[in-house]
């Protein structure tokens, strides 16, 4: 019976995970992960997950990351590559090259390297020329010296 007051935590379906590497942790190495990781302690290596990526306040991440989502209020110095967006939040300061369709950087976050957005194919194409363009420079009325 439950008692009167008392919330009931949902229970996690087996297709959402959850992994959390807290502060004091060190961790070396490729992480592989599937749905939602937070990161609280040092990491450097690679961290993959096709999911979301959290980095806390504290949290240090250095090397390459890619995710679906990063939301970072840490610190990262690498490459982030996220097919969702990427959240820089205050405090959060992001050091190297980034990947991704959507950014947003909060007041007081910093973000130091080159955006990539996917506008490649946009910038590429070339516009036809108009079909009545017209130089009309030879046009222009001549100024006198009197009229200065």
């Amino acid at each position: 019976m439950w008692a009167i007051g008392e919330k009931q935590v949902p229970e996690t379906g087996d297709n959402e995970n959850f992994t959390f590497l807290a502060k004091g942790v060190d961790f070396k190495g490729v992480v592989n992960f599937d749905g939602t990781i937070r990161i609280d302690g040092r990491v450097e290596g690679e961290v993959h997950t096709t999911g979301t990526l959290i980095i806390g306040e504290q949290a240090t991440v250095k090397g390459i990351i890619s995710v679906g989502t990063l939301m970072t209020s840490g610190k990262i110095n690498g490459t982030v590559t996220a097919t969702a967006k990427i959240l820089i939040q205050k405090h959060g300061v992001l050091i190297g090259d980034i990947r991704t369709p959507g950014i947003s950087i909060e007041d007081g976050a910093h973000f130091h390297g080159m955006c990539d957005m996917g506008a490649h194919k946009w910038v590429e194409e070339q516009p036809s020329p108009p079909k009545h363009a017209y130089d009309f420079s030879g046009h222009r009325p001549k100024m006198r010296a009197s009229d200065l």
